[in-house]
């Protein structure tokens, strides 16, 4: 289902997930972990509050803030400046509160004018913008060919109302489905086959965030790397049926799962096909059987399908 403002080019039109960030409890920790041993490029910020770091010519793809563990927001870049008013004027008419960013937090994030609001059926604070400061250095792998950022999937108790929501005001049309339990969404024109998911949960929350890597390689080789610095693999390496992507979920420093993937189903922008809805089954999340590692928490039908 297409949003209700269907009007010929008043869509907002997304150019991708821009950012993720997340609160962890020591900075210097969580920063050592994500450039040691993930493979981000630390790229400053400011000592005991934030650090940002790149996978890409952007100034920043993923921000560390000291805080209490968790998702802190996500940002997503527009196609266009006009995308972001269009996006803003969506949300106000279906009676959610947008704000405008400070210019001195958009400077500080390199970015230009934001506007933020907050997801009731999520809990997540979402941002938007259409600009971000380009480094003049290129974008340099070290330990993993990291493409970008890639998704995320969130936590939810209010699973229908929030699919509703993000495929009818957001503007994020579904992919796939998993029965009642997990929806996948692509930011409409963004052609990954998805960019943020729904989990069906008790609660609120980050289920986990993904980088993409460009070689199969690269998956294998952090399974030994995280064996060898004794990582917590939660489940993998699989492959996911919905987009094909194979997999590998570790967490880190926070407790906080974060995944590698390679390969994706891209979408065109017309005449795409139907989404597909699976049974809830494990074989409906990877077809070569990985085990989830229950040792690392609470496990229900929800984190032993995703």
């Amino acid at each position: 289902m297409r949003p209700d403002d269907s009007r010929e080019g008043q869509e907002p039109r997304y150019a991708r997930l821009g950012y993720v960030a997340i609160n962890v409890s020591d900075l210097d920790r969580s920063a050592d972990f994500y450039e040691q041993l993930w493979g981000l490029q630390p790229n400053g910020g400011i000592d005991d509050q934030l650090r940002f770091f790149r996978c890409s010519a952007n100034h920043h793809d993923f921000i560390l803030a000291k805080g209490e563990p968790g998702l802190k927001r996500i940002g997503w870049q527009m196609e266009s400046e006009a995308d972001i008013d269009r996006i803003a004027d969506r949300l106000r008419r279906h009676g959610h509160a947008t704000i405008e960013v400070d210019p001195a937090e958009t400077a500080l994030l390199r970015q230009g004018r934001s506007v933020r609001f907050a997801d009731p059926y999520t809990g997540a604070t979402h941002e938007y913008f259409a600009s971000i400061e380009q480094e003049k250095d290129a974008w340099s792998p070290t330990l993993a060919n990291i493409q970008r950022i890639g998704h995320l999937v969130l936590k939810t108790p209010r699973f229908h109302e929030a699919v509703n929501f993000y495929n009818n005001v957001l503007n994020f049309p579904t992919s796939d489905r998993i029965g009642d339990v997990v929806n996948f969404m692509r930011c409409f024109p963004n052609p990954l086959h998805h960019s943020i998911g729904l989990s069906n949960s008790e609660s609120n929350g980050l289920h986990h965030v993904n980088f993409m890597v460009s070689e199969i390689d690269d998956i294998g080789r952090a399974l030994w790397r995280f064996r060898k610095n004794d990582v917590p693999i939660v489940r993998g390496p699989g492959r996911h049926p919905p987009s094909g992507s194979v997999f590998l979920y570790v967490l880190d420093p926070n407790g906080i799962t974060i995944e590698y993937s390679y390969g994706m189903e891209e979408f065109p922008e017309g005449n795409a096909r139907d989404h597909r809805v699976l049974p809830a089954v494990p074989e409906s999340i990877d077809y070569w059987g990985a085990p989830t590692d229950k040792r690392l928490g609470k496990i229900g039908i929800v984190e032993s399908l995703v």
